[in-house]
């Protein structure tokens, strides 16, 4: 028969095949077994009539869901997906809501002027957010409101919100101690950013007090385990080039002459932070580890150093957002959320030695 330019449907479908359309329904679902010269028929007449399958509008109409899961992200989704711990913990969402055919919206957590949050009316059944800086828990409180399923990737949400949480304090506190064993007492910090501001800059007291971003202060209280006195500065983002310029003002003055007082060690919290301090000690004359120790925090495949391995605390991202997606799934299906915590793994690498004598 001919449908013109007509979509076709399930009914013309089960006309074409000789069946009801309740059979012919049951076959696209997979939820009964169909005998197989009758699931035969049905998928033969719906390649002759270009039936794809149920309509995803349709569906959504009955069931009052729209199939999508918002994902929070925090700052310019450009720089977001150019971190490697941000793609694996996508990758991993993704493969665990592949499952139940969900798909994915991306959102900033940080609107415009007064503008309200994008998940504010955003056609979503649930929410996942990485991080709860200040823009977050804003976000937090219009998902409540809606009454949606939420994960907190990495972030203080509260006992009643499921969590996927990493050991950053013990993680952070492990390598410090590791660079403290070495012999090192000059050591400095690059933090990941303290709060939406992202301001690059030594960190202060008042700016601490100030910070909103839980995963920042946990590492930062990790390496204060082991050097309590050391000089801390906040890039603004976890980047390669942010590593470069804050490592440039740990190591050298202004006019490009080595401080005096320079770092023995830089202890980074992120891997991508780490590469670009090793970088900027390359550039100013300085060898990794024999002049300059430097170790990072993630354990990604880190490129741009040539052939040094990066001495780094290895988290399991993949895993850290397959997590998430599950929860995401059970919840969906009228379950439980529970909350899972992962732990990071000393990955020793070629970026840290004994201080220069």
């Amino acid at each position: 028969m001919s449908t013109g330019t007509r979509r076709a449907t399930i009914a013309d479908v089960a006309r074409e095949a000789g069946v009801s359309t309740s059979t012919a329904s049951v076959v696209f679902s997979g939820k009964v077994n169909v005998a197989a010269a009758t699931r035969e028929k049905v998928l033969s007449a719906a390649t002759a009539l270009g039936y794809t399958g149920p309509d995803p509008r349709a569906a959504s109409l009955r069931t009052g869901r729209s199939g999508i899961v918002g994902v929070v992200l925090a700052g310019e989704l450009r720089h977001a997906f150019l971190d490697p711990v941000t793609t694996a913990m996508m990758d991993g969402l993704t493969d665990a809501l592949a499952s139940i055919s969900t798909g994915i919206l991306l959102l900033r957590d940080d609107p415009r002027e007064d503008e309200p949050p994008a998940i504010t009316e955003a056609p979503v059944d649930a929410v996942v957010l990485i991080g709860c800086s200040a823009r977050a828990r804003e976000v937090l409180e219009v998902v409540r409101r809606r009454g949606l399923p939420v994960v907190v990737i990495e972030g203080d949400a509260g006992i009643d919100v499921p969590q996927v949480t990493l050991d950053n304090r013990e993680a952070s506190a492990t390598i410090a101690r590791h660079v403290f064993q070495l012999g090192h007492r000059r050591a400095a910090t690059i933090t990941l950013p303290l709060d939406s501001a992202r301001e690059r800059a030594v960190l202060t007291p008042e700016r601490e007090a100030a910070a909103t971003v839980s995963v920042t202060l946990d590492r930062l209280a990790g390496f204060r385990e082991a050097f309590p006195e050391a000089v801390a500065i906040t890039a603004a983002g976890s980047l390669v080039d942010e590593g470069h310029l804050v490592a440039r003002m740990l190591l050298a003055n202004d006019d490009g002459e080595l401080r005096h007082d320079r770092p023995t060690a830089i202890i980074a919290q992120s891997d991508l932070l780490a590469v670009g301090a090793i970088r900027a000690a390359e550039e100013l004359g300085l060898h990794v580890p024999d002049d300059l120790t430097v170790v990072g925090f993630d354990g990604i495949a880190a490129d741009g150093i040539g052939s040094l391995e990066l001495t780094t605390m290895a988290q399991p991202a993949l895993e850290k957002g397959r997590a998430a997606g599950e929860q995401v799934a059970r919840m969906l299906d009228g379950e439980g959320g529970d909350s899972v915590h992962f732990a990071c793994e000393f990955r020793a690498g070629e970026t840290a030695g004994p201080p220069a004598v």
